[in-house]
């Protein structure tokens, strides 16, 4: 079976989806900035100390490894779009879903406390949104729309699942 490989912006549920499919049907989750954590031993935030492209750079090593699995639910960062070579990387072995949640409702959740891109405040939110949109959908195989209920994005991920196994 492929990857199910979720994308998006920052806070839009990815992780929480991810986690709840795998909870759900047993399925490998990789929360691919977990991964990344984990084999740099350096947190997201004193990687962007060294720069947005030394994290970028860490992220495209996680993805290359990442994606070398079969039927794991992928989770990856807000920007792992950023690059062309990532999603190449991860449309090879993977279904790419794009979990769509507005700005809005974005930021009636979201701890901006530990996201390096949003330390100037949740309403980057929208600049960001603006800036990845385009991205997310160019390289989504399915959209999935993740404003209300959670169970519903959470079904419709399992319903993919289903279809692909």
């Amino acid at each position: 079976m492929k990857n199910i490989v979720l994308i998006g912006m920052p806070g839009c549920g990815k992780s929480t989806i991810g986690r709840l499919v795998n909870s759900e049907t047993g399925l490998r989750f990789i929360d691919l900035d977990d991964y990344i954590v984990e084999s740099n031993h350096m947190s997201i935030e004193e990687m962007f100390n060294h720069g947005e492209g030394f994290f970028r750079d860490k992220e495209t090593e996680a993805v290359k490894e990442a994606s070398r699995n079969l039927g794991a639910i992928i989770s990856t960062g807000g920007g792992v779009i950023k690059r062309e070579e990532n999603m190449e990387r991860l449309k090879k072995n993977g279904v790419i879903i794009f979990i769509d949640r507005s700005p809005e409702k974005i930021i009636e959740t979201l701890d901006d406390s530990v996201r390096p891109l949003l330390k100037d405040g949740v309403k980057r939110i929208f600049a960001l949104y603006k800036e990845r949109y385009e991205l997310y959908k160019k390289y989504s195989d399915i959209v999935i729309f993740n404003n209300e209920e959670l169970e519903k994005s959470v079904n419709e991920v399992k319903d993919i699942i289903g279809l692909i196994k």
